[in-house]
């Protein structure tokens, strides 16, 4: 079960947003570019994505995000949280969390934290009981961001 797949089964009964808060491993932080630990950590991760640096304004952490959003084609447009990190923040967002919040706003899912805690499966799961139990308005406007 990927997000992908669950985008498709899913989008249009619910809204999916992802939100890039910032650079898990950026070379001027924790980086993982470096010596024999760095050479296996970075199997199959793009090269791209291990060697970037924390971005310092919101322009450039727009332009990783899109790099981000770019190589794990999703079809799941990517919003960027705010130089503050207010989503972050709120959600406890470090490093991967996965959500569901409900058309009241209120946090339905919570998913662990990442990487060992993302799990589409278990959103899935979430998705199905809150579907059946809740009562949804069948057409939502999706956010556009324009």
């Amino acid at each position: 079960m990927s997000l992908r797949d669950l985008y498709k089964q899913y989008h249009d009964q619910v809204q999916f947003l992802s939100i890039y808060i910032r650079e898990a491993h950026p070379k001027d932080g924790w980086w993982l570019g470096g010596g024999l630990l760095g050479k296996v950590m970075k199997k199959g991760i793009p090269k791209t994505a291990t060697e970037i640096y924390d971005p310092t304004t919101i322009e450039e952490r727009r332009s990783v995000a899109g790099q981000c959003e770019e190589s794990l084609q999703y079809g799941i447009r990517t919003y960027v949280d705010e130089m503050d990190d207010p989503v972050s923040k709120a959600y406890a967002a470090k490093p991967t969390r996965l959500y569901l919040v409900g058309a009241d706003g209120r946090v339905v899912y919570a998913g662990g934290l990442g990487p060992y805690g993302f799990s589409p499966g278990a959103l899935k799961t979430a998705i199905q009981e809150y579907l059946a139990t809740a009562e949804v308005d069948s057409h939502f406007e999706p956010i556009t961001g324009d």
